[in-house]
């Protein structure tokens, strides 16, 4: 079957809202909700696709996008190829041209409306932002309260609680006081056994790859309106994470780092041939930081995460 290639936006207005569409009753998983564009025609450029479809539908005029994620799907009567890009310029006022209602919504809202099983990593993507924060290790905890503190005034909306070496009772009492410091400002993303998922609710929890190869065939731990997210290396540690349902994944390391001197670097080449066969969001990890976003996103990454290219300096 002919796998069908559909440019999509995700169309933030200046409020940050997120601008989504009903499908018509009698249309292909008609009456769900869904995100802006159209088929891409044989030839066309998908940035060229994306602007017909968006003025055909919505009557504006884009201006600025950039790559967000690409999603293959195949439903029992219909392949998929979701070509989803970031829109964050555009003239005129978007209106159902073909009268489609229409709806701006929250990123945490998007979860609360139904969509086709396509355009689930499209949720997830369009709820994430281009740069995870992990947190180093070695630092007393006042001194790694201050420095998340510091973080997310600075606008950090993705953090990692990281303490390989914490002693488990000082890692749970210390993630009690990053909650708080999260509390509606930004995701925090918890580490440790999953017999602790019912203590920390409100976090999201990242999983080592170790985790993965010993969980993933259960499926996922934790409903939907909770982040899961875990630490890849290989297709092999990919195709568990995407098994198991986690919501967005770490793939490292792309260039040599201080952290693991051992390790070898996939580079760019390699990390963005295993981003493509990943229909979920990546962040890209080793040796990065927020200047290598660019990069990123052009290799199919949601974005870049890092330690200390990251980390607020005292």
């Amino acid at each position: 079957m002919k796998r069908v290639h559909v440019a999509a936006a995700v169309i933030r207005g200046a409020d940050k809202r997120i601008l989504i569409a009903r499908r018509a009753d009698n249309q292909h998983q008609g009456g769900l909700w869904e995100f802006p564009g159209g088929k891409v025609e044989p030839g066309e450029a998908v940035q060229t696709a994306l602007a017909r479809e968006l003025h055909e539908e919505l009557g504006i005029t884009l201006t600025a996008a950039r790559p967000l994620i690409k999603v293959r799907h195949d439903y029992p009567d219909k392949h998929v190829l979701l070509d989803v890009w970031e829109v964050t310029g555009f003239t005129g006022e978007p209106q159902g041209v073909e009268g489609q209602p229409l709806k701006w919504v929250s990123a945490r809202e998007l979860a609360l409306h139904e969509f086709p099983a396509a355009n689930r990593p499209i949720v997830a993507a369009a709820g994430l932002p281009a740069e995870y924060l992990i947190t180093p290790e070695g630092l007393e905890n006042p001194a790694l309260l201050r420095g998340m503190q510091k973080a997310i005034a600075a606008g950090a909306q993705l953090l990692q609680l990281r303490a390989p070496n914490g002693y488990d009772p000082q890692y749970r009492d210390l993630a009690v006081d990053a909650i708080g410091l999260c509390a509606g400002k930004a995701q925090l993303m918890l580490k440790g056994p999953l017999e602790w998922l019912g203590d920390f609710p409100a976090a999201g929890w990242h999983l080592t790859a170790a985790q993965l190869r010993k969980y993933a065939s259960n499926g996922r731990p934790f409903p939907k309106e909770r982040w899961l997210a875990a630490s890849c290396h290989n297709p092999e540690e990919l195709a568990l994470a995407e098994q198991m349902g986690v919501d967005f994944v770490t793939l490292s390391p792309v260039q040599p780092t201080q952290t693991h001197p051992d390790a070898v670097p996939l580079g760019w080449e390699q990390a963005q041939q295993w981003v493509e066969g990943f229909n979920r969001p990546v962040f890209l990890l080793g040796g990065l930081g927020p200047e290598q976003r660019q990069r990123a996103w052009a290799a199919g990454a949601q974005g870049v995460a890092g330690i200390r290219g990251f980390w607020p300096a005292d």
